[in-house]
């Protein structure tokens, strides 16, 4: 009876003894020996109290966004997305079903609210004030209530007067026209009378109904306020402790006082570095990055033993790496200076931006990679070799499979790339010119910066040509942050016209505060090939700690456009990725045949399989081959390329001081731009002129005639201007 049950409070029989309960669009569940269900559209309605809810609660999942999952007959799993799965198990299939439907119901009901909602969940600390702002409100409304009912007053009485002149009027000897006018004018002086009254009824019980429930909504903000002052009190005492074992374990680590360089003490003399690091536009929303990075004395300081592994401690950034003309031969470099071990207190940055995106938080370079977005959104064809043999393929399903490996192989860069890119200035671009070598040439320009979008160009001379736009949304949330990339990716074979279109997966990075940071992918990607009908669903499981399955697993099966199954894929988005082919078997769509290809070890292709990280990778940043080269400087690019960006330089370099004053120096100057745009538009308004928008340089916006989307393409010029040499058009944005 749990359908029935459902939205009514109703106690229900529940699986594994546990306490599952829908409120207010979140699941809740503790080990109790009976289940309930209930869905309340207020938050103050309950089957129990607050207090034993919160007792006995162990963990929450926001329905919106929950996935659930039939696993089998009787389990079923239901997810976030991120670190939290619950795997649960009803007595029979039906129940199973009964439960699946009930949840389902719920969770349309739960993005119905969240959509209708305007508050997104990010909202602001409640103020010390509220309270005294609802009592002046409320004093408002009751004075503005006594005001209508004055007036109300002043119009019956009026109305009155009104009325017996009227009556008067039709006493006297008329024309009989002239009482029909009358007649009309005394019933419309009725009307608005009834109307006035009735206005003044509603505006009574709306005050009614607001001292009402004034208290109920004050005690909703005080438990809000106190709930958010004790998590930022519990982070922050975290936070300190995570900062005293670092110190501590510095201070076991260091050098003796006497020891040779030591300079006759253990501590290192640091110098604040300070400026507006904030990544945001909007002067409303800046911030200045606090004095919290120390720097040391000297580029050659001494490194422990828990940073560098078999490099010597005394060699300085300059001898790692001498900076002479990069990159202008054949050669591509193969290391790039070693990251500095500068301190930071991380605390004093995070604790004022939980719920903020990660576009609007002031961030020293401490956080960054010397790459900027449209380098690192370049990485992506680090194994282009897949969609090479892609081309070659006749058959469009064996062809779906390498793209897909192409899809999953764009990840494995990120598994240990916990730092933030650099987030590209408008109008920046990035080329990757290898025709020569590998046959393809790539380019990204930044083509919006708020909200930030990237535009990106490639083509091979093997047959493909790759195309994207990517918004990126990111929030942090206290303990992790989710960055969630917008956009088509279309992937596109001119010899057989097949045209494969994808989207990204969110990535999420946990332990910002305290522990080991680490990176997940999780959801879900559909891959269509809109000229045959083709798709391959791959799907990123989310890491749980209580799973026995692989970590970083994914699954994907390429089907034909009638459903029936050809391919399955398996492998890890950090690892390799096989294919199986389907064994013809009876049940649906094959079903017998998909459950024995993985045992059908003589069907197995290797798709794809990870390149291994270059030596000391961990000492520059985990870089791939392909990334340690991508800032190499190159003769003949454009001067926005993000090679010439100088905060990006410097930090490669370890001049990290240099680099954040350097940053803030391109921000302010981006600002300035975009307020000179924001008064040429405002003056051309005025003017009555017609006033032109800020458009990319090399890209435009079309709309796609397979997926109907409007996004910028690559509409040509600039490899022609690089032959030229003629930058003239591009602006001067360093």
């Amino acid at each position: 009876q749990l359908p029935q049950a459902a939205g009514k409070g109703l106690p229900c029989p529940g699986p594994l003894g546990l306490t599952v309960e829908l409120f207010f669009g979140t699941l809740l569940y503790s080990p109790l020996t009976a289940a309930w269900v209930t869905h309340c559209a207020s938050p103050h309605y309950h089957c129990r109290s607050k207090a034993e809810m919160r007792h006995t609660c162990r963990g929450t999942i926001n329905l919106a966004t929950a996935n659930i999952t039939v696993e089998d007959s009787c389990n079923f799993i239901i997810s976030n997305g991120g670190a939290q799965t619950y795997h649960l198990k009803a007595s029979s299939e039906v129940e199973r079903q009964r439960w699946v439907t009930a949840l389902e119901l719920a969770k349309a009901k739960a993005v119905k609210m969240l959509a209708e909602s305007d508050d997104s969940g990010d909202e602001e600390s409640v103020s010390q004030t509220d309270k005294t702002e609802l009592q002046t409100t409320l004093r408002t409304l009751s004075s503005k209530v006594e005001d209508l009912s004055t007036c109300n007053d002043l119009i019956a009485k009026h109305g009155t007067a009104l009325q017996r002149s009227l009556s008067e009027l039709e006493s006297l000897k008329l024309p009989a026209e002239s009482n029909e006018k009358i007649k009309q004018v005394n019933e419309r002086a009725t009307l608005f009378r009834i109307t006035s009254n009735a206005m003044i009824n509603a505006c009574r019980d709306f005050l009614l109904l607001a001292q009402t429930h004034s208290k109920k909504w004050q005690k909703s903000l005080q438990y809000e306020r106190d709930q958010r002052i004790r998590l930022e009190e519990t982070l922050e005492q975290l936070a300190k402790q995570h900062n005293h074992l670092e110190r501590a374990f510095r201070g076991a680590t260091v050098l003796p006082a006497n020891a040779p360089g030591s300079g006759g003490s253990s501590k290192e003399q640091c110098c604040p570095a300070k400026g507006d690091l904030s990544d945001e536009d909007d002067d409303n929303e800046f911030f200045d990055a606090p004095e919290i990075i120390t720097m040391p004395e000297t580029m050659g300081h001494k490194r422990t033993g828990s940073n560098i592994s078999g490099t010597s401690s005394d060699i300085s950034l300059d001898e790692q790496y001498k900076h002479l003309p990069e990159d202008t031969k054949k050669e591509k470099r193969t290391r790039i200076p070693y990251k500095p071990n500068y301190s930071l207190n991380l605390w004093s940055i995070m604790k004022n931006c939980i719920g903020k995106e990660l576009s609007k938080i002031p961030m020293p370079v401490n956080f960054n990679e010397p790459l900027s977005m449209l380098q690192r959104l370049t990485e992506d064809l680090e194994y282009h070799t897949l969609l090479d043999r892609a081309a070659k393929c006749e058959n469009s399903l064996e062809q779906l499979c390498y793209v897909a490996a192409f899809t999953v192989s764009s990840y494995s860069t990120t598994v240990y790339r916990t730092s933030k890119p650099f987030n590209s200035l408008l109008g920046e671009t990035f080329e990757l010119d290898r025709l020569e070598e590998t046959g393809y040439r790539s380019l990204c320009e930044q083509v919006s910066h708020h909200p930030p979008a990237a535009a990106h160009h490639a083509e091979s001379k093997h047959g493909w040509t790759l195309r994207q736009e990517i918004k990126i949304t990111s929030k942090f949330r206290g303990k992790y942050f989710s960055i969630m990339p917008l956009g088509t990716i279309h992937c596109i074979f001119p010899s057989s016209g097949n045209h494969y279109t994808w989207k990204k997966v969110t990535t999420t990075v946990h332990n910002i505060i305290v522990g080991k940071l680490w990176i997940d992918q999780s959801g879900e990607i559909e891959i269509i090939n809109h000229k045959t009908g083709d798709k391959c669903n791959l799907k990123f499981v989310p890491y749980s700690y209580f799973s026995r399955d692989v970590a970083r697993k994914v699954t994907g099966e390429v089907m034909d456009p009638s459903g029936k199954v050809h391919f399955i894929l398996l492998g890890t988005w950090d690892e390799k990725m096989d294919c199986y082919k389907v064994l013809p078997g009876g049940g649906e769509n094959g079903a017998e045949g998909r459950q024995k290809a993985h045992e059908a070890e003589d069907t197995r292709l290797l798709l794809w399989k990870r390149n291994p990280l270059p030596k000391n990778a961990e000492n520059m940043y985990y870089f791939s081959e392909l990334a340690l080269t991508l800032n190499a400087l190159e003769s003949g690019t454009a001067p926005t390329d993000s090679r010439l960006r100088p905060d990006q330089r410097l930090m490669e370099n370890g001049r990290w001081d240099e680099a954040n004053a350097e940053k803030q120096r391109l921000e302010e100057k981006q600002r300035m731009s975009r307020k000179k745009r924001e008064a040429d538009a405002v003056k051309a308004t005025e003017d009555g002129t017609l006033y032109d928008p800020y458009k990319p340089l090399w890209f435009e916006r079309k709309k796609d005639p397979d997926t109907k989307e409007i996004a910028h393409v690559y509409k040509g010029g600039y490899w022609e201007s690089k032959e030229k040499q003629d930058w003239s058009m591009c602006p001067d944005i360093f």
